[in-house]
Parts: C-alpha cells; sequence; structure tokens
C-alpha cells in the first residue's frame, strides 16, 4: 500500500485528535467504566473522519478504504482500546452495508447522521449463542402489517448503552441458515427495546458493551438494508473491513508498548546496569518489532488487495489472527520485564494486556481465522 501526502496528512489529524481530545481524558473514562461517545463523535464528525470511505451524499469523503486503515492505526496511539473499538463499530462495522446496500431513504435518515456524529450506531450479531457461529442466531424479524416484528437478544453489544440506533442481524424466514438472515436497522428508542445490563468486562473498560433484549419490536420494512435474505452475505463483507480494521488499529498499541518497555528498562537497574542491557531483554524487543513490522506488511498488501476489489477474506483473517495474537506476546513479554510496575492496574502495558486479549475473540475468534483459512486452503474436513 503506497501512503500518499493525504494519508500522511489524515494520519497528523487523526495523531492530534487523540493527543488533545481522548488520551487527556482516558483514564477518567476508564475508571468510569464508560466513555462520552455522542461529545466525542460529535468532534470527529466535524472533523469529517466518521465518513472516510462513505458516499459525498451523505457527509462522506468516498474515499478507499487505505484511508480507514491509516485512521485505524492512528487511532492505535490512545492509552486505551476501547475508545478505538468503539469509534470502529461506527465507521467500519455498523455503517459499511447500510453505505452499500441501503436505500437513500434509509442512508438519508441513519447513515448522515452517523456520519456527522449526531448519532450512535452499534452492530448487533452475537447473541448467548450464537458468537463466531454467525448462522446459529436465533433472533427473529417476521413481517406483519408493514413492519418488522423483532424478537431475541443480543449481546457483547459495543456501543451498546449509548447507541442511537443498531445494524440488526435477524432471521427473516426459514430454509437455509446462511440465506435466511437479513439486516434490518432498529432504532434503540424503539418500543420493546430493552439495554438489560451493560457489562462488566476485564478490559477496554472504556467502551460500553450492553446485552440487549427485543420485546416484539416493531419497526417499519423499510428499515431493511439491501435484499431480505442477504444479511448473511452482507455481514460477511463487513466482517472483511472490521477484521482489517483491527489488525491495523493493534500496531500502534504495541509498537507503543515496545517503546515505553525500552525506556523503562533503560532506566531501571538490577544488579548495577540497566535491565535492558541484558541481552534477552534488547533481542526479545527487536523481535517483537519485528513482528509488528511484518503484520503491518500484511495489513498493507491486504488493503491494497482489497482496494483493488479483490476477495481478502484469506488476508483478513490471517491479519486477524495474527494481530490477535502478537498483541498477546508483546503485552506479556514487555510486561515481564516492567516487573512488579507492569502488575499495576494504571500502567499502560498492563492496560494493553487487559484489553488486547479481546483481539483474539472478538469480531471472530482465533479458531474460526483458521477454520476460514483452512476452508481456503482445501484442509478443512468435509461435515
Amino acid at each position: 500500500m503506497q501512503l500518499t501526502q493525504e494519508h500522511e496528512q489524515l494520519r497528523r489529524t487523526v495523531e492530534r485528535f487523540v493527543e488533545q481530545e481522548l488520551n487527556p481524558h482516558v483514564d477518567e473514562w476508564e475508571e468510569a467504566g464508560i466513555f462520552p461517545a455522542h461529545e466525542v463523535f460529535r468532534k470527529l464528525g466535524e472533523l469529517g473522519l466518521l465518513g472516510l470511505t462513505k458516499p459525498e451524499g451523505y457527509g462522506g469523503a468516498a474515499l478507499d478504504y487505505s484511508y480507514s486503515v491509516v485512521m485505524a492505526e492512528a487511532l492505535g496511539n490512545t492509552r486505551c482500546g476501547g475508545v478505538p473499538m468503539a469509534i470502529g463499530v461506527q465507521t467500519d462495522m455498523a455503517t459499511p452495508a447500510l453505505a452499500r446496500f441501503g436505500s437513500d431513504e434509509l442512508r438519508a435518515e441513519f447513515l448522515a447522521p452517523a456520519i456527522a456524529g449526531e448519532q450512535v450506531a452499534c452492530v448487533g450479531v452475537s447473541e448467548p449463542g450464537a458468537g463466531s457461529d454467525v448462522a446459529g442466531i436465533r433472533t427473529t424479524a417476521r413481517k406483519d402489517d408493514g413492519d418488522y416484528v423483532v424478537s431475541g437478544g443480543k449481546l457483547w453489544i459495543t456501543n451498546g448503552v449509548q447507541a442511537d440506533w443498531m445494524c440488526c442481524l435477524a432471521n427473516t424466514s426459514e430454509g437455509s441458515p446462511h440465506r435466511n438472515k437479513s439486516l434490518i436497522i432498529v432504532p434503540m428508542k424503539a418500543k420493546g427495546v430493552k439495554v438489560e445490563k451493560k457489562l462488566r468486562k476485564i478490559g477496554m473498560n472504556s467502551s460500553d458493551t450492553a446485552q440487549i433484549f427485543f420485546d416484539e419490536v416493531r419497526v417499519p420494512q423499510r428499515h431493511l438494508i439491501g435484499q431480505e435474505g442477504a444479511g448473511f452475505t452482507y455481514q460477511m463483507l463487513q466482517f472483511q473491513e472490521e477484521r482489517l480494521w483491527g489488525a491495523a488499529n493493534a500496531l500502534m498499541g504495541m509498537q507503543n508498548a515496545v517503546r515505553d518497555t525500552i525506556e523503562y528498562t533503560r532506566g531501571r537497574k538490577i544488579f548495577g546496569r540497566p535491565v535492558l542491557d541484558n541481552q534477552v531483554v534488547h533481542f526479545t524487543m527487536a523481535e517483537l518489532q519485528t513482528e509488528i513490522e511484518a503484520l503491518r506488511a500484511l495489513v498493507y498488501r491486504a488493503t491494497e488487495l482489497y482496494v483493488s476489489g479483490q476477495d481478502v477474506t484469506p488476508l483478513a483473517s490471517m491479519a486477524k489472527l495474527k494481530a490477535g495474537r502478537l498483541t498477546r506476546e508483546v503485552a506479556d513479554k514487555c510486561l515481564q520485564y516492567w516487573g512488579g510496575m507492569g502488575f499495576t492496574w494504571e500502567n499502560p502495558v498492563s492496560r494493553l494486556y487487559r484489553d488486547g486479549r479481546l483481539a483474539s475473540i472478538g469480531g471472530g475468534a482465533d479458531e474460526v481465522m483458521l477454520s476460514i483459512l483452512c476452508k481456503t486452503m482445501g484442509t478443512l474436513p468435509k461435515s
């Protein structure tokens, strides 16, 4: 992926936003277990950062996906994982299908205010009995007198407490689990929508994650995104972008952890010399930096192919798999060299240790990524 002057200008804009508007408040938001999404998103919207790849007619910039990747990477400088993840849900997880396949009326009503930062979006796929197994969802949407009547529930919904609307995957018919699902916009203030609780997590604390129930929720049938029954396919397309975004977003958090660890171990002395002077320590830092650069190269290559119109499901799955595992490795090895300080709550490396664990679960677990890769390689056993 060739970075242009426009890419670098975007990177600097996002980095300034992180430095001025996010990092000064991260500790407060982490303690509160939530951040003011509407306030932050309005500021992002004013800078034009919530619709980089979206149509100009709805307030977007109509740029290619490489700009989303640059933004995701720059957001990785945020001193927590929760806020960037919430932004990524708005830009690259809840809105791509709406932008591509939604009607003009639907995009004007929901996409335009999401791009402007006036509304917060969430995506509803996972359920108590169906996380990575998307085909197994049970939420239904039956037709009745011009409406869809949505019943069921969603779990692990990022932005769920504050969201104005959900891009909801629901079963709209019987039959094949890959052809009976549709994506439907569900306003979160509709009668029958209940935010059951905000989940307490071991990391990503500043991101509000909710369990949500639908009790005969009526939404107009015009809230259908694209074609009925095509929801599974649309969601798989959204997953390509979600997984690339997540891998790109992981890069700077890991790079900052290596940098911070080098700085700390250079100043910390044991047995009369800096910890960094031990070969195992500076060799480990060199190995981790090499792995980070290898992941960056994979993300950039996948992005370049994606922008050219190719199916990058295998490469996006590889990037997502590698990002999750490498984040765990970087956080664990760096934390070790901080000694007791690494076991304190406020330490930036310990925060990465907590937040980064989600990367191997959310958006498709490691095992799902491996299954996808085995399927593309022809090695997955037939059921």
